[in-house]
């Protein structure tokens, strides 16, 4: 059983993958509005099938948007079989593509395919509030550019984000990120959260709110 993402833009094509893809107990999300998409926590998601032929963004476009944040096998579903159109997909980031008209059994056969043999090395990537957390590089990018931050102001990042809208004093900040045995104590937080403001600042956002008398949260 895996968690399948489904973006095309015509609702029966929508429902008939997720009959097929329901008989073999997948969970299917479907997405008709490919715009919509770019706001997804792909976390949750082992595999992709996104629709090439769709109006205002078309699905090479949302490959590109989101191949950057997205781990998990993207499949194309196309009715364009010219050669110079499947290399485009491929060299984008895509998997593999499926022609239109497919049947079941193909569907089924090269996702299954797919996801037994994903051994893509996870980024663990999240987008949250216009932040990209690559957790495994301990990293943060907004529009693909790397923010300078120190370790201690990346955990702290990661951790009121990934916890996003609960406020969190400075003590408990501080234990969450030096531990009972910090050899400071928990006023640096408000420096580390000082220099954090400035840096994220040059790229016009502003994330962390202070909670007067409480603390800080990620908005």
């Amino acid at each position: 059983m895996a968690n399948i993402l489904v973006i095309d833009d015509e609702a029966a094509m929508l429902h008939l993958i997720e009959r097929i893809l329901e008989k073999d107990k997948h969970n299917v999300t479907l997405c008709k509005d490919a715009k919509n998409v770019l706001n997804f926590d792909f976390r949750k998601f082992d595999l992709i099938l996104l629709d090439i032929m769709m109006p205002e963004i078309n699905g090479f476009e949302v490959c590109e948007k989101i191949r950057f944040y997205v781990d998990c096998p993207i499949i194309f579903l196309t009715a364009k079989t010219q050669e110079i159109d499947i290399i485009r997909g491929l060299g984008i980031g895509g998997d593999d593509y499926i022609t239109k008209p497919f049947s079941a059994s193909e569907l089924q056969a090269r996702i299954n395919a797919h996801l037994r043999r994903d051994t893509r090395e996870k980024k663990y990537s999240v987008l949250i509030s216009g932040v990209t957390f690559l957790l495994n590089a301990k990293e943060i990018r907004i529009d693909s550019t790397k923010v300078p931050l120190t370790k201690s102001e990346y955990e702290i990042c990661e951790y009121l984000a990934l916890n996003r809208g609960q406020v969190f004093s400075r003590e408990q900040i501080y234990e969450a990120i030096f531990g009972f045995d910090g050899e400071s104590d928990d006023t640096v937080i408000a420096t580390h959260i000082k220099n954090i403001r400035n840096k994220l600042s040059e790229f016009d956002i502003s994330p962390i709110e202070t909670v007067w008398g409480c603390g800080y949260k990620w908005v």
